[in-house]
């Protein structure tokens, strides 16, 4: 028998309570996307494209393949609005052997390693702010330990959390613009002029290197999906959140950049790989540092907030299908939390941020976690063989799909094209999943 997990109550206002809770999920998904790239990524960008208008179309471009796997999830949602999300997408519409492996390289390396960074970064951070005598390894271990438990009580605590982080992290990004934009600046507007050919294999290649930072800031949009099975009325409040977050998403990054340019120009921000800090500084002396700072600790600490979270509930539709350890598949009498679940994901979590090792593992995945991007699209035609009529439709199917499944299975090429032995160890990760599952079958 499958067990429950925590579902919202109705509610005596109806229309109140599912503001509320598309507000909460909207959040969602803007916590999983928003870290502490933004604050970082874009001088990679300026580096690659020295632009303005190039750089601003790479962050709409990203924007918009992250729009595009939002539509395409929205509709997987209102299919199949079950614990698990895109683990239950792949063993429904493809194969449970998918499925698990996808599961595996979730937990082992994909969601874990990226939960250790961002912990390492939120500890640098507040540690800096704080000036607390310990070291970035024990902060991390102290926000992943206190995460775990927060999320243990239940899925509205930890909501509740998520929430707050990123509302705070939105206020830290709205600063940062106001501060940018109405500084006097003299940003450094010469650059080089934007090739004549754009279509050229040689602009191609240099537009596509750009984009890879900023796919990475756009990441994380896919994982509110696995908590569709605790969401009230999923088939409709978590396709409406999932496109509303990912064009909330869109407006802060752009906006956020369009704010370097005009503090700093395309030159400047090529050359400073810390271009929040810099703009606040320049602006706001000493304090403008401090403040980013605390805006970057708030964007990693909701991240890690939304990432506890969320992925616990993958290993937990595994073990409900007899493909991992019983005990991970049970949930507490009085929070109906997936509590061992979320002890796995947090203390795996601190053993790689103790280890050290966080900045090599999420290298490995890059092409696995596109590969199943890709996979997770395709879903969306088998599930549209068996219900052609589902309560949301993603526009322009199968074209806008397709796209999506072309970018994301383009940065696989590319991968074991520029980094072949990465992308290969990452590759055999997913293979080591294959005897797993065929043990637990």
């Amino acid at each position: 028998m499958e067990r429950k997990i925590e579902v919202a109550s109705p509610d005596d206002q109806p229309r109140l309570a599912r503001g509320l809770r598309l507000f909460a999920t909207t959040m969602a998904v803007m916590g999983g996307i928003i870290g502490a790239g933004i604050f970082i990524n874009p001088y990679l960008v300026a580096e690659r494209l020295h632009s303005s208008g190039l750089i601003l179309a790479a962050w709409v471009a990203g924007g918009l393949i992250a729009l595009a796997g939002g539509f395409i999830y929205a509709e997987l949602a209102a299919h199949s609005p079950v614990v698990g999300g895109q683990y239950a997408y792949l063993r429904d519409a493809l194969h449970p052997a998918i499925a698990f492996i996808y599961g595996w390289v979730l937990l082992l390396v994909i969601q874990t390693g990226g939960m250790a960074a961002v912990a390492v970064t939120f500890a640098r951070y507040f540690l800096e702010l704080t000036h607390w005598p310990i070291s970035d390894s024990l902060g991390a271990v102290g926000a992943l330990a206190f995460l775990t438990v927060i999320n243990c009580l239940g899925v509205r605590a930890g909501s509740r959390v998520q929430s707050l982080m990123t509302l705070l992290a939105i206020a830290a990004i709205a600063i940062l613009e106001i501060v940018a934009f109405s500084s006097r600046a003299n940003p450094e507007t010469h650059g080089t002029a934007p090739p004549a050919d754009l279509w050229s294999p040689h602009f191609i290649l240099i537009f596509g290197a750009a984009m890879t930072p900023v796919l990475f800031a756009y990441g994380g949009w896919q994982t509110t999906s696995f908590l569709a099975g605790e969401v009230h009325d999923a088939p409709r409040t978590l396709p409406r959140a999932l496109i509303l977050g990912v064009l909330g998403v869109i407006a802060v990054y752009v906006s956020v950049n369009l704010a370097y340019l005009v503090s700093l120009g395309p030159a400047g921000l090529a050359r400073t790989g810390t271009p929040a800090s810099t703009v606040m500084s320049n602006s706001l002396g000493g304090r403008g540092p401090q403040l980013i700072a605390a805006g970057i600790a708030f964007s990693a600490f909701g991240f890690l907030a939304q990432s506890m979270l969320s992925a616990p509930r993958v290993y937990f539709a595994m073990a409900n299908d007899g493909l991992f350890f019983r005990a991970v598949g049970q949930v507490h009498p009085r929070t109906r939390a997936p509590v061992v679940a979320i002890i796995l994901q947090g203390g795996w979590a601190i053993v790689i941020a103790l280890s050290g090792t966080y900045a090599q593992v999420i290298n490995y995945v890059v092409a696995m976690d596109s590969i199943f991007f890709g996979l997770t699209a395709v879903c969306l035609f088998v599930l549209r063989r068996r219900n052609p009529t589902p309560t949301f439709r993603v526009p322009g199917h199968p074209w806008t799909t397709l796209f999506f499944i072309a970018a994301e299975w383009l940065v696989v090429v590319s991968t074991f094209v520029h980094d072949p032995r990465r992308a290969f160890i990452g590759l055999g990760f997913a293979l080591l999943g294959l005897p797993v599952y065929f043990f637990w079958r």
